[in-house]
């Protein structure tokens, strides 16, 4: 007679599952470097471009344009995260790869917290590669180590919340041009309608103030903070007046709003 087997438990069964997707992702990694240069010399290249070339004639309040700039330049590129995410998504839809998951007794949640989690490590080697080069330039952290880590800790949480909110839109759009020209129209907007690049002070008021509610001038004003880098003027917006909480507080809401979402879209795209 055959002992029964006794049930792994959930959060285990989890961390077992996205163990193993993510190890596939990286050695996936590993066999085609040519997806690691590509998510470093792009910022790389901003960096090089916006330092040197606009550092040389623009200013910012209260100190040099390099500092003004790395956390907006950081920031924008785990707003990539969505279009990285939601390619890799819906590559695995497309190749076969989740009817093949489909047939083994796998959690809805690994498959698509293992991409988030994989991407999150090219995100990092993002961070440090543009460190170094913004340290060429004269970007500085002097406000200590442990806000520096701070902030680099924001950036990575605002990586997170888009790895999943691309997750979702692979999920839901699965072309591979319909993913590209939708995110697209969110990371553009969103970039420059912010102060990721320019200091606010000589906007009109009314994209000023766009620009001061934007979520992702508050991600890019605490990061300042933390670095010890001039803010520019803050304007009125509590998004900016109390950067760092407001941060913290918008990228966990993005992160409750779409890991549920995106969970509830591939269960429906597995069951199709």
């Amino acid at each position: 007679m055959t002992t029964p087997t006794k049930p792994m438990n959930p959060a285990v069964e989890l961390g077992s599952d996205t163990a193993a997707l993510f190890g596939r992702h990286l050695r996936h990694l590993i066999r085609m470097p040519e997806k690691l240069l590509g998510a470093t010399l792009m910022p790389v290249a901003y960096v090089v471009l916006f330092g040197v070339l606009f550092g040389s004639a623009m200013r910012a309040p209260g100190g040099n344009y390099q500092e003004y700039l790395m956390a907006g330049i950081l920031a924008q590129t785990m707003l990539t995260n969505v279009s990285s995410t939601a390619l890799g998504i819906a590559s695995d839809l497309n190749n076969g790869l989740v009817d093949r998951f489909r047939s083994l007794p796998m959690t809805n949640l690994s498959v698509p917290l293992a991409r988030t989690c994989s991407n999150m490590v090219i995100a990092l080697l993002s961070i440090v590669v543009m460190s170094a080069v913004g340290y060429i330039i004269g970007w500085r952290l002097d406000n200590g180590i442990g806000a520096a880590l701070a902030g680099y800790g924001l950036l990575l949480l605002l990586g997170f919340a888009m790895s999943w909110f691309g997750a979702l839109i692979g999920l839901v759009l699965r072309d591979v041009e319909a993913i590209n020209s939708v995110t697209i129209l969110i990371v553009l907007p969103v970039t420059f309608l912010s102060n990721a690049f320019i200091p606010l002070g000589g906007l009109p008021d009314w994209l000023r103030a766009i620009c001061e509610w934007n979520p992702l001038s508050a991600v890019v004003t605490a990061c300042r903070e933390l670095f010890g880098n001039p803010t520019g003027e803050l304007g009125d917006s509590v998004l900016v007046e109390h950067a760092a909480p407001m941060s913290l507080l918008l990228t966990g809401l993005m992160l409750l709003v779409f890991i549920p979402l995106a969970v509830r879209a591939y269960r429906r795209a597995v069951t199709r």
